[in-house]
């Protein structure tokens, strides 16, 4: 993930939404391999970083030389309480929730790990941008030297428009040995109307919608306070 994502240019504005809602003490819900929270932690924060992948959280942990960030290995219900000034989602994670039981699951358990009146902070691509579009036409190949693997071709392909849910694939292949993974992908695409909709149901506030400053034009910004 780290080799073909490149440099995390989202990031920085994170940190800075942080300063700006003053916030101390930071939960990284879905915080794959751990960039956005060892950023934090390097602002002095106490950052909680939780995530499914036991795998990613590996790579996160192995990148937190200090150990200043708490990993927790879980999926969003399983959040823990963290009296915490702020949550964060980046990476389009709130995507990941496809149905409606899942997504109000994990804003409920992302609410009880926050301080009364704490932020949620999130990203979600506009539909209206049809983004699979242009990942149907970007299926080339792309080469890294991954440290340890060597050489890994990756390959995309969306597999399936069947909206609000677009499916895809990643294929890697391993050229030291030829072996080959695919990994495949299920995102939901909720228009503004209904996630402020979902967030009031569940007791968050929208208190501004932003652009995202590294994809003007396709994403949302949600930052929410809870009103309890």
């Amino acid at each position: 993930y780290d080799a073909f994502d490149g440099p995390r240019d989202d990031l920085p504005a994170y940190v800075g939404i942080a300063d700006e809602l003053g916030a101390h003490r930071v939960l990284d819900a879905g915080c794959g391999t751990g960039s956005l929270a060892i950023l934090l932690a390097g602002t002095g924060r106490a950052v909680i970083a939780a995530d499914p992948a036991a795998a990613s959280l590996d790579v996160a942990k192995s990148k937190d030389a200090s150990n200043a960030v708490t990993w927790v290995h879980t999926d969003a219900a399983g959040i823990p309480p963290a009296d915490a000034d702020l949550a964060v989602m980046t990476g389009n994670v709130a995507q990941v929730f496809r149905a409606d039981a899942d997504w109000a699951q994990a804003l409920q358990a992302i609410g009880a790990a926050l301080r009364p009146r704490g932020y949620l902070v999130f990203e979600t691509r506009r539909p209206e941008r049809r983004a699979w579009q242009q990942w149907a036409s970007d299926t080339g190949p792309v080469i890294r030297d991954i440290p340890g693997s060597g050489r890994v071709e990756r390959r995309s392909e969306v597999t399936a428009v069947n909206l609000p849910f677009v499916s895809f694939r990643y294929t890697y292949a391993f050229r030291s040995d030829g072996a080959v993974i695919t990994s495949d992908s299920t995102l939901r695409f909720r228009g503004r109307e209904e996630l402020e909709s979902n967030l009031a149901a569940h007791g968050y506030r929208v208190l501004e919608v932003r652009e995202a400053p590294d994809r003007p034009g396709r994403e949302f910004v949600l930052i929410t306070q809870r009103t309890a």
